[in-house]
């Protein structure tokens, strides 16, 4: 795994350090120990903020936050795979309660799991709410992650600013609610085999944005001047936009392409190389991130020449260790489904349904067996990353000898940077709604060459 660095014991005793209280704040249960040792009505429901705080109360209600129990994805990721699977494999039996954590604390608090459906509309459909966020006081351990976060509710609310005060609730400040490790207790996780299966906080430690102190903070809450609540005097506000993966709006740009050919002329028999540079402009942690066994980053090279042929150029292999799982290809994986789906002699699905040839910006995950797997709790090793670094830039070229049908005259090639949150055969198998294998244009970029006779 390529993500080395961890947070230090100084680091984590700082952050407990910010508590009020250090002593009493040890005695809180935080992590697998935080099973049970609550009740819903311990929190309050979103629906009870809306009314003070409605823009924010709006803002969260549209983003994944609001839907990381009952997103209909988590939903069939959860109770068609994941609880099957911990169910019939005693190394994955804490899977069951311990996706809750992150997808549904309350119900992990109240110890209400498995929570029922969402369509039986319990308060575990609230997800990741307001008081879920604004009564975490700190986390335990050296490193945030596998929701050790610490939840203290009650009438004090916590946030990032001090001086604050409500007619509803009291309102204090905890420096926690201001650093990037209270993100990391749920975007930082590690599967039963000790393995980093998200490690999204811990890529932006590492890179250049955690240098320059630009948070997670700064870029999925945004500030604006606005009010925080219905009686409060404009402020610089958090969004609470949350955006990212699901947001077309996020996405788009996030990578920036140019291409060149090698010669702008070349004879109808000739060769010509493209090269395409990626630069990861926008996201202070690798892309992709977070689900990086669902995800499917591709680049797509075309050409059309005069007389409308379009052919398909596939990339140059450049002879790393575990290339071939960073281009596309027809081959089977994910055999390891067959388990939670009760299906033993499972030959699996196409690994990536978009063709062959194409570069993919991946890191591969693989089951105990050494398969490539989609199911995150059942990795046991991470193959290549070759994913794209905050502020990298890559180089990937397409050498093409020209078809002897090629028409003469202008051909117009373009490179096409795409993303998916499901590779389509996935979700094709486990009959997931259409929208998340959708496929979205990141960026592209054009050339052109002249064949002559």
């Amino acid at each position: 795994m390529p993500v080395r660095g961890t947070l230090t014991l100084l680091l984590g005793i700082l952050c407990l350090g910010h508590l009020p209280g250090l002593a009493a704040s040890q005695t809180l249960p935080a992590g697998e120990e935080a099973l049970g040792s609550k009740s819903y009505d311990d929190y309050e429901t979103p629906a009870r903020c809306r009314s003070c705080h409605t823009d924010l109360f709006r803002q969260w209600e549209q983003s994944m936050m609001a839907q990381a129990y009952t997103h209909h994805w988590d939903e069939i990721e959860y109770f068609q795979l994941a609880v099957p699977h911990a169910q019939r494999d005693p190394q994955l039996a804490e899977v069951e309660a311990g996706c809750n954590g992150c997808h549904a604390p309350l119900a992990y608090w109240a110890g209400d799991v498995p929570p029922p459906r969402p369509e039986e509309g319990s308060r575990a459909n609230e997800s990741v709410s307001c008081d879920v966020c604004h009564t975490l006081i700190g986390y335990r351990g050296e490193v945030p992650h596998n929701y050790n976060h610490i939840s203290r509710p009650g009438r004090v609310k916590v946030g990032p600013k001090p001086g604050k005060s409500s007619p509803h609730h009291d309102t204090e400040f905890n420096r926690f609610m201001l650093q990037t490790e209270l993100c990391g207790t749920c975007h930082n996780e590690k599967s039963p085999f000790d393995v980093w299966v998200k490690s999204t906080q811990l890529e932006w430690q590492e890179g250049p944005y955690s240098r320059e102190g630009v948070r997670c903070h700064d870029c999925h809450a945004p500030r604006a001047w606005a009010r925080s609540a219905s009686m409060a005097e404009p402020d610089s506000v958090g969004q609470h936009l949350f955006h990212g993966a699901h947001s077309i709006s996020k996405l788009s740009g996030a990578v920036e392409l140019r291409m060149h050919p090698d010669v702008r002329e070349v004879e109808f028999d000739g060769t010509v190389v493209f090269s395409v540079q990626l630069f990861n402009a926008k996201a202070g942690h690798k892309i992709p991130t977070g689900s990086v066994e669902d995800r499917l980053v591709w680049l797509e090279v075309t050409a059309i020449d005069a007389a409308g042929q379009s052919y398909v150029l596939p990339v140059d292999e450049k002879g790393f260790s575990g290339e071939a799982y960073t281009i596309s290809s027809d081959v089977l994986a994910y055999q390891d489904l067959g388990v939670p789906l009760d299906r033993p002699d499972f030959p699996g699905v196409q690994r990536d349904g978009i063709g062959a040839g194409h570069r993919i910006f991946r890191m591969p995950y693989f089951d105990p067996q050494g398969r490539m797997t989609i199911m995150q709790w059942n990795t046991a090793s991470l193959g290549v990353d070759y994913r794209l670094g905050p502020r990298e830039t890559r180089i990937e070229t397409f050498t093409w000898v020209l078809p002897p049908e090629i028409a003469l005259g202008r051909v117009t090639v373009e490179a096409r940077l795409n993303y998916q949150k499901l590779m389509t055969p996935v979700a094709e198998l486990l009959e997931v709604p259409e929208e998340e294998s959708e496929v979205v244009m990141i960026n592209r970029t054009r050339t052109s060459i002249e064949v002559y006779d």
